[in-house]
C-alpha cells in the first residue's frame, strides 16, 4: 500500500497549488483527479479574473498576495486590465465602507464618478434601464490570468520534487487509522498522514464519502460568448452590481454572465434557458451589446463551489485528526490559490497557518453561528 505524508484530492488550481507547496517543504505528496488530466473541472472553465474588492479582510489579502506571485509567474500570463464595479445608490456606502478595508490593507482600489466610469469605453455604456448608478470602484491591480497554465506549472514544479499525481482516479471512499487516513480509489488503496480536500464543487461529496459532513455545494455558472467584434478594445472586467450582470473582453470577443442562485447541483450542459433572463438586465443597462451576435459554441459552462457565506473552508477540520479542507470558495479559487497553496503547507507542516491569520475562514465558524458573510459576489 502507498503511502503519503499528505494526500490531496482534487487536481484543480487549489490542489495543485497545494501540491507544489507541500512537495517543498519535503513531504511526499500525492494526488488524486477523477478527470482524465489536471484542470478539467472549474479551474479550466473559469473565467479567469482576479481580484481584491471583497468586503471581508482575510478574501482581501489571499487574492493580494496571490497576485504579487501571479505578477512574476510567466505561466500566468497576468493582464491587470482592471475590475469596474458599478454601483448603484442603494449599495453606495456599502460599497465604499468595504473601499475603505480594502486600502486600509494597503491594496490598491480607486473611486470613480459616472463619468470617469464611462472614459474606459469607447461607446456610452451605462443607460438608465435599471437602478441609477451612483458612482464605481477600480482595481487597477485586478485582471485575468491563465487558471490552466498556473495550475499545470504548479503540478509541474511539486512532480519535480517527487509528487506522484493519479488521474482517472476517483475518491471513493476513506477510513481514519491511527496514523492518519487509509483511502479506498479504483486501483487500490491508498495511505496519508493527512487528507487535503481540494475537490472544489465535489468537496462536499468527498467528505460524505470520508464520514464527514463539509458544506460546499455545486452551483452551475454560465459564461457566454459572442462572435468576433468588429473593432475590439481592451477595458476593465466590467460588473453591475444591480443586476450581477458582468463581463470582459477575451480576445476579439466579449464574454459575459450573470448568476442564477437557483442553480444548484449536479446539472450539467449550457441552460440556454437563463440566456434570456441574463440578457434582459444586461441590454437594460449596455444597449449596444443588441449589436453583438453569440457564438453558442463558444460559450461554456462550469461549477461554483459555494458555501453558505460564500467564503472558502480552510484549515484543520475540528474534531477530526489529519483532516484538512481547501474549498468552497464561491468562485474565488483562482484568485487566491497562490496564497492557499502557502497557508495550506504552514498548516500540515507547522501545525497552524501564520503568514495569513484565517481563523474567520476556519469549519468552526459554522459550529458558532458566524455572521460573516462576503458580499461582493459575482
Amino acid at each position: 500500500m502507498t503511502h503519503y505524508d499528505a494526500l490531496i484530492v482534487g487536481a484543480g488550481i487549489i490542489g495543485a497549488a497545494c501540491a507544489y507547496r507541500l512537495a517543498e517543504r519535503g513531504l511526499r505528496v500525492g494526488v488524486l483527479e477523477m478527470a482524465p488530466a489536471p484542470a478539467m473541472g472549474s479551474t479550466g472553465k473559469s473565467a479567469a479574473g482576479v481580484r481584491v474588492q471583497f468586503t471581508e479582510a482575510t478574501n482581501i489579502l489571499l487574492s493580494w498576495y496571490s497576485i504579487q506571485e501571479y505578477r512574476a509567474m510567466p505561466e500566468a500570463a497576468y493582464r491587470p486590465i482592471g475590475y469596474l464595479f458599478l454601483v448603484p445608490d442603494s449599495q453606495w456606502e456599502q460599497h465604499l465602507a468595504g473601499v475603505e478595508l480594502q486600502r486600509s490593507l494597503g491594496v490598491p482600489v480607486e473611486v470613480r464618478d459616472l463619468e470617469a466610469a464611462q472614459e474606459w469605453f469607447s461607446f456610452s455604456p451605462i443607460a438608465a434601464g435599471l437602478e441609477a448608478i451612483r458612482g464605481a470602484t477600480y482595481g487597477p491591480a485586478d485582471g485575468i490570468v491563465d487558471p490552466h497554465g498556473i495550475c499545470l506549472a504548479y503540478l509541474r514544479r511539486a512532480r519535480e520534487m517527487g509528487a506522484l499525481v493519479h488521474t482517472e482516479t476517483e475518491f471513493c471512499l476513506a477510513q481514519p487509522t491511527k496514523t492518519g487516513w487509509k483511502v479506498q480509489t479504483p486501483k487500490g488503496w491508498l495511505e496519508a498522514r493527512v487528507v487535503i480536500n481540494a475537490a472544489g464543487a465535489w468537496a462536499g461529496e468527498v467528505g460524505r464519502r470520508a464520514g464527514l459532513s463539509i458544506p460546499v455545494k455545486p452551483a452551475r455558472r454560465m459564461v457566454f460568448c459572442t462572435a468576433p467584434i468588429p473593432q475590439p478594445s481592451w477595458h476593465p472586467l466590467t460588473i453591475d452590481l444591480s443586476s450581477g450582470f458582468w463581463f470582459r473582453p477575451e480576445h476579439d470577443r466579449l464574454i459575459f454572465g450573470r448568476s442564477n442562485p437557483a442553480d444548484l447541483g449536479f446539472h450539467e450542459g449550457m441552460d440556454w434557458g437563463w440566456l434570456e433572463p441574463t440578457l434582459e438586465v444586461g441590454l437594460a443597462r449596455f444597449p449596444w451589446l443588441e449589436g453583438c451576435n453569440l457564438d453558442q459554441k463558444a460559450s461554456w459552462w462550469g461549477y461554483y463551489e459555494v458555501t453558505p457565506d460564500h467564503n472558502p473552508i480552510l484549515g484543520w477540520m475540528p474534531g477530526v485528526e489529519g483532516w484538512v479542507n481547501a474549498c468552497g470558495f464561491s468562485g474565488h479559487g483562482v484568485q487566491q490559490a497562490a496564497m492557499v497553496g502557502r497557508l495550506m503547507a504552514e498548516e500540515v507542516v507547522d501545525g497552524r497557518a501564520c503568514s495569513l491569520n484565517i481563523d474567520a475562514l476556519r469549519y468552526e465558524r459554522f459550529l458558532e453561528d458566524a455572521k460573516t458573510r462576503e458580499k461582493n459576489i459575482v
